[in-house]
């Protein structure tokens, strides 16, 4: 593979992310009202997979949703939780507490349906189901995004203001394969994009993440050039990488950020960063308020491939972390792991299940 094929199939592969320069900040994840905290041991944290089935933490499949054809998100507003992706019966909308509702909406457009995440505040759903932002059953076009490119969990909602993000092609007509960092917000019924600023020198620039709060706020993640980089509303911030790998003469990013999340004026970002450039092995890394920590349980095995970080969930002063870990099985074939962290201490692994999005209630 040449160094041109290595890097497109490298800039194909990832989503971008969100996030902040690190100020004195004081929201936590919910920022409206909620239901007192409840002690550790009397939550409940779900685990949703790719096939749409919810798992517990004993590892006891909690429900199968019905009509499933993929899944993106699972979110929770008191006691409810609500997940996001496609209907088998091309039908538009999300499923709450495992059962399907439907938005009735006329589509100006006959557009294939993928909704990338869901937001909720008061009795409004959002849903960003590309090129649109539905909120209940009103439509919001995404203006100018033809070559634009939603991030796998890009909306976020804060007391009623929505946030879209992802990336574009920054020359699409010439065949040039640099993307640009984009923000969507609503005005007067259409939502306008924004490029988000990238890092001096850089012309490539993803972000995959995006966590609204205190309505006018917000923090964005991805990567800029080959760094791991968090937004802080409009600025941006280079995070520091734990492994150095030499330079071999790609351009492709040596670190990402695909989720992120605001505790106790504390920023979380998660993604992942190269440890082994040759050997293309990447590891789980969590960042709080820019410092590093791996988040892996077996990267000095033989067969260890790769991990990352899937989600951030807060619930009062917790952290909760969803990772993905693989390795190299017989026949070139791979075997998944998804772990949940909390606090930075593994909590449940969950063998041959590759879980997307983790909710805690």
């Amino acid at each position: 593979m040449t160094n041109e094929e290595s890097r497109v199939k490298h800039l194909l592969s990832y989503s971008i992310i969100a996030a902040v320069a690190l100020l004195s900040l004081s929201s936590c994840e919910h920022d409206e009202p909620g239901d007192s905290i409840k002690p550790v041991n009397e939550r409940t944290v779900l685990v949703l997979n790719d096939n749409g089935e919810i798992y517990n933490l004993d590892g006891e499949l909690v429900k199968t949703l019905p009509n499933c054809a993929g899944v993106t998100q699972i979110i929770v507003d008191g006691d409810d939780y609500f997940v996001s992706g496609v209907s088998d019966k091309d039908r538009v909308g999300y499923w709450k507490n495992g059962k399907w509702c439907t938005l009735h909406v006329d589509f100006i457009d006959d557009v294939d349906h993928w909704a990338f995440g869901i937001g909720k505040w008061d009795y409004y759903i959002f849903l960003l189901d590309y090129p649109y932002v539905l909120k209940n059953s009103g439509l919001f076009r995404l203006k100018d995004s033809e070559y634009f490119y939603p991030a796998h969990h890009g909306i976020s909602v804060s007391e009623g203001e929505c946030y879209v993000v992802g990336s574009e092609l920054a020359d699409p007509l010439n065949g040039g394969f640099d993307m640009l960092p984009i923000l969507y917000t609503e005005h007067k019924g259409v939502y306008e994009k924004e490029e988000l600023p990238m890092l001096d020198g850089t012309t490539n620039s993803e972000c995959s993440a995006i966590f609204a709060y205190d309505r006018k706020h917000f923090l964005a993640g991805g990567y800029s050039g080959r760094e791991p980089v968090i937004w802080h509303d409009r600025q941006i911030q280079a995070l520091q990488r734990k492994y150095e790998c030499d330079d071999d003469g790609q351009t492709f990013p040596l670190g990402i950020v695909e989720a992120i999340a605001l505790c106790d004026g504390h920023i979380y970002a998660g993604g992942f960063e190269y440890y082994d450039r040759e050997a293309e092995k990447q590891i789980a890394t969590l960042w709080c308020d820019g410092v590093p920590q791996s988040l892996a349980i077996g990267p000095d095995k033989e067969d260890y491939f790769s991990s990352k970080v899937n989600e951030i969930e807060v619930y009062g002063n917790d952290v909760y972390v969803l990772t993905s870990e693989m390795y190299n099985g017989p026949d070139d074939s791979l075997i998944s792991y998804s772990i949940v962290w909390l606090n930075g201490q593994m909590l449940k692994v969950f063998e041959g299940i590759r879980a997307l999005s983790i909710a805690v209630l």
